[in-house]
Formats: structure tokens, sequence, C-alpha cells
């Protein structure tokens, strides 16, 4: 994903219908995201956690494409999209003189039947009890994932200052 360096443009990327979120494998997917998270904890070095209660399926599916479509607005344009196991890459001519990748953000969001309880995230310790946390999540609960990152490819750059704007709330480990 490219960073979108300008804040006064509106975001027009599409985001798919909720419905089609649901299944096995892309909760399969997350949990793998979840578990490398998990056998890399020394990588992560700022995290946060954030948990709504809604009631009722229109309201979460209303809730989770405003959360989905604020992430994926920090970035110019999705260079790469996994959904329902279908692989779509697009190319980019934009090559950059910075320095390579510097961090790399992670952003996972849950729709979830029933109540459930993350810790704040302010140490590794509290990071892996929230990834544990949502791992244990039981599939038939689950409504809606999706894991963004950015960046996703080679070229892409993401810098200490940009992670400080576009993610004001992750509170360092």
């Amino acid at each position: 994903m490219k960073r979108n360096g300008d804040r006064g443009s509106p975001c027009l990327i599409p985001l798919p219908s909720v419905n089609s979120f649901v299944g096995e494998p892309l909760t399969n997917r997350s949990r793998e995201t979840i578990a490398a998270l998990l056998r890399n904890p020394d990588y992560c070095i700022s995290a946060y956690s954030s948990l709504e209660a809604m009631n009722g399926v229109r309201k979460s599916e209303i809730r989770f494409k405003q959360l989905s479509a604020q992430e994926r607005c920090k970035f110019d344009e999705l260079t790469l999209v996994n959904f329902n196991n279908i692989r779509k890459q697009t190319a980019t001519n934009e090559e950059s003189d910075e320095s390579p990748n510097e961090y790399i953000v992670i952003t996972i969001i849950v729709v979830a039947k029933g109540i459930h309880e993350l810790p704040p995230i302010k140490s590794i310790v509290k990071l892996k009890e929230a990834l544990q946390k949502l791992s244990s999540i039981p599939s038939s609960k689950i409504m809606a994932v999706e894991v963004l990152w950015t960046p996703q490819k080679e070229n892409d750059i993401l810098t200490e200052r940009q992670v400080r704007e576009d993610y004001p709330l992750l509170h360092p480990l």
C-alpha cells in the first residue's frame, strides 16, 4: 500500500460488502497473521487496541466499513488485495530515493458476536495477551475480519514520522 500524503484528498477506495468477509479462509488468514506476530514480538515496537460493543448486525457492519475506510484512506492505493482467496496486485511505476522500509504497520479489524475483552496494549506482554484473545475467538463467532498492512511493496516506504502522523494512538512498547 502506498501512503496517502495529501490529507485533503477524498478516499475513493471501494470497500467490499461485509457479507463477503465471512468464511473460514479469511479467519484462517487472520489467525496466521496473529500467529506470526506472536512468534515475532521483538519486531513490535508500538501497539494499540480498541474495543467497541455494538447492538445489531447492521450497526456492526456500518462501523466495520467505517474503520476499514479510515485505515485504507491512509494510502494512495492498494497495491495488494487478497479477498475471498482472490489475489490482486497492482503495479506501480514509482521509484523511491528514500531508505528501505523502516516500519510496518499491521491493522486487524474484527467483528465478532458476543462480549470480548482486550487489554490496553502498553507492553509486549499485553500485546501477546491481546493477540491470544483475538486468536481464541471461535470462527463461528467471527462475522468479519480485515487485516491491513503497510508497506506491501519493496519500494514503498513508511518512516517513523509517517507512523506518528498516521497512527497517533500507537503506544510504544
